[in-house]
């Protein structure tokens, strides 16, 4: 089975369509099931001028319990954007270097 797509905005171009399989052969390699994640599109705003529609879509994203919204100008962004995310999910985490804030303080702490 393959992701579930659902819009209230008249459905998801072509090309993304063409290369949806790709992007569930990947999420198979790295341990996921497509038929538990359903996307959908919606319209991030209205349209703010007349006759022309709104410049960017919300996508969602449930799978299981979670859950995740982007905001994307059109469907081959977002798709991009997801395969990255399923590639991430086999990358180890890179330590965080504390922040600017965060090491301010920690010197400013330091006894004198």
């Amino acid at each position: 089975m393959s992701i579930i797509l659902q819009s209230t905005v008249g459905g998801f171009s072509a090309q993304f369509i063409r290369k949806l399989p790709l992007v569930e052969q990947a999420m198979r390699e790295h341990g996921l099931e497509p038929s538990e994640f359903v996307i959908s599109k919606d319209y991030a705003g209205t349209a703010t001028i007349p006759l022309m529609g709104p410049f960017f879509y919300s996508y969602s994203v449930f799978f299981g319990e979670e859950s995740f919204t982007v905001t994307e100008p059109n469907d081959m962004v977002f798709l991009d954007y997801f395969f990255k995310r399923v590639l991430a999910v086999d990358e180890p985490e890179l330590p965080r270097r504390p922040g600017l804030m965060a090491r301010l303080f920690g010197w400013m702490s330091q006894a004198v």
